[in-house]
């Protein structure tokens, strides 16, 4: 039998902890003495007391655990839930890194407040292009929206063109634009630029032949587009210090795509007039 305070050092609890399962039933020691009220435990105890501590690390409450424990969950059925919620907090864990991010793309941003630009943003002609196109809607221009709806669109947009034999000319591009059910809602385009002889109506994808855009404020983004923010609001920052206006929506063009999001090169384009 071990001691209260030799169980709680090999399971590395407190023996604070340990009375606080006893009161409350989650845990009972093996054996109390009754002259001296000393708490004993077997070693076979400290099955138990691992699976308190996991569920109870996973965000389960002292109660659930108990209704967990005391239905006699075998071995297997506690490793799906415990792989399930792992599975769940890594989620979580993903989507807080990303909105931490954004976070720190917004302070960069804010910090970056009136000093000297380091984008060159250069207004040309984008000329007219023919794009194999899918098309889908995400909740608002927000990252946290745009993001899971235009990467796997891209991936499938790819897939078709490979199942088609169709062959890819030119770096991808997206579009977006307020979506016909409005609230904030966003119809986004992605296109890949296929050869002239790739006609509309034959394949399951769109065939788009893109206007040119005769001036574009444009601006190379470098980075994950989870940080494109700086680089849209300082073009938006160009369009009005010089005497233009928005002419249309925007498009980027997606220069370099390596696996490292870090390394991304991407054009934005926004056509524009003089004010």
């Amino acid at each position: 039998m071990l001691t209260i305070g030799d169980f709680a050092k090999h399971g590395r609890v407190s023996v604070r902890m340990l009375r606080h399962y006893d009161a409350i039933g989650l845990l009972r020691p093996a054996r109390v003495d009754p002259l001296s009220g000393y708490r004993f435990y077997g070693a076979a105890q400290l099955a138990r007391l691992n699976r308190v501590i996991a569920l109870k690390e996973l965000g389960f409450t002292l109660q659930q655990v108990r209704a967990v424990l005391d239905e006699e969950v075998d071995a297997a059925e506690l490793r799906g839930m415990l792989r399930l919620r792992r599975a769940e907090l890594a989620a979580a864990i993903a989507a807080d890194a990303r909105r931490l991010a954004r976070v720190e793309a917004r302070l960069r941003t804010i910090e970056s407040e009136g000093t000297m630009s380091a984008h060159d943003v250069v207004v040309k002609r984008v000329p007219s292009v023919r794009v194999a196109e899918l098309t889908a809607v995400a909740a608002s221009y927000q990252p946290e929206d745009i993001g899971p709806v235009i990467g796997p669109l891209f991936a499938e947009l790819c897939r078709r063109l490979e199942e088609a034999g169709v062959a890819e000319t030119g770096p991808s591009v997206a579009r977006y634009e307020d979506a016909p059910e409005g609230g904030g809602a966003v119809l986004i385009r992605v296109g890949v630029p296929v050869g002239p002889g790739v006609a509309a109506g034959a394949y399951d994808f769109d065939v788009v032949d893109l206007p040119p855009i005769e001036q574009a404020a444009t601006v190379v983004h470098r980075g994950p587009m989870d940080e494109v923010m700086g680089s849209s609001q300082e073009l938006a920052h160009f369009i009005d210090a010089n005497g233009y206006r928005s002419a249309g929506y925007a498009r980027e063009l997606y220069l370099e795509c390596p696996d490292d999001p870090a390394q991304w090169v991407t054009e934005l384009q926004e056509p524009v007039v003089r004010r």
